[in-house]
């Protein structure tokens, strides 16, 4: 059976999971896993996503991502390349780290988050890597300590976790760590993890009765949320790939874009495809780098290389073209 698509917008929250390759150590040292932080620190900052909480076990490790700029496969692509070839340089060996599939679940938000931060941090403690909440508290690699401790990590997004506890800091510090320490006798939660339909739901009992009533629930193994969510992620991913099929039968490529922008900007195309700092040509740079790697799928790097901007820029310039393009309502295809 081929193997499903990614599903991916601006703003989903993703469940990351990557283990080794036949579970294999992935982290042999603190070195290994510094190294492993500070390239992910560094992709999260290019490309504004954020960072709910995360985890590395020695063989595996666990990101609570949500999308930014830069499609999320993009950056777990560069996020496992790069390292892989670090972590052999530094061990002196060759071949695959990873699996060839990490696992990706796109969550609905709302009813998921602190339940995803709060698995995802009690982790270590589940493999045994600390003894108890006081050590969690102290292992700096996860992200509990910056949620109950205040352990300085710019990269992790904190403030909206805190905020669903208390607006005062250190209430919403011992709160949320009496929240997950109520969530060890949960274990290890495969609801959270796998199942499909049953995940969806809340539970076999759930189906069930549904079933029951004639009512069958929209599922997919890819999407943690209710069937409502799971229907309508389904429903944007499908159109975003028609449109993106449309485009390629069309024959529609980056001059394409190029044209349609500078038609809208009223100036010349070959302006849009250099650099500029003329307000007017900034803007319409951005709305080509939105509709080049969003509608038609062309990765950062490649689009930078073809109109002269560094992969950084482009995803920033992409962020400001999708503004300007949900505010003036400009369609690529007229």
């Amino acid at each position: 059976m081929p193997r499903q698509a990614r599903i991916d917008t601006p703003g989903a929250l993703h469940h990351i999971i990557c283990r080794g390759i036949e579970r294999r150590n992935i982290f042999l040292a603190d070195a290994d896993r510094d190294a492993f932080l500070l390239r992910l620190s560094r992709l999260l900052e290019r490309t504004t996503t954020r960072c709910f909480a995360w985890a590395l076990i020695p063989n595996h490790f666990h990101l609570l991502l949500q999308t930014g700029t830069v499609p999320i496969a993009t950056i777990m692509c560069r996020l496992l390349t790069g390292y892989a070839v670090d972590f052999n340089r530094r061990h002196n060996r060759i071949g695959h780290l990873f699996n060839n599939r990490y696992k990706s679940i796109l969550c609905q938000k709302d009813a998921y988050l602190l339940e995803l931060v709060r698995y995802i941090h009690l982790n270590p403690l589940r493999a045994r890597i600390v003894r108890n909440m006081a050590e969690l508290r102290e292992f700096p690699y996860c992200g509990h300590g910056a949620l109950a401790f205040d352990v300085a990590t710019k990269w992790q997004d904190t403030e909206e976790v805190m905020a669903m506890f208390s607006d005062f800091e250190r209430d919403a510090r011992e709160k949320y760590e009496r929240f997950v320490a109520d969530g060890i006798a949960a274990g290890k939660q495969p609801d959270l993890i796998g199942g499909g339909l049953v995940r969806s739901a809340g539970g076999w009992h759930v189906v069930e009765d549904a079933r029951r009533c004639n009512t069958f629930l929209k599922s997919d193994e890819r999407i943690l949320g209710d069937s409502d969510f799971v229907e309508a992620v389904l429903k944007v991913a499908n159109e975003q790939m028609e449109r993106r099929a449309a485009y390629k039968d069309s024959h529609i490529e980056l001059e394409q874009i190029a044209y349609r922008v500078a038609e809208i900007f009223k100036v010349d195309a070959d302006r849009v495809m250099k650099a500029g700092k003329h307000p007017d040509i900034v803007q319409a740079r951005s709305v080509l780098c939105f509709w080049a790697t969003r509608e038609l799928g062309m990765t950062t790097t490649a689009l930078g290389k073809r109109i002269g901007m560094s992969q950084p820029a482009v995803s920033r310039a992409a962020e400001r073209g999708d503004e300007l393009v949900k505010e003036n309502g400009w369609q690529l295809t007229e």
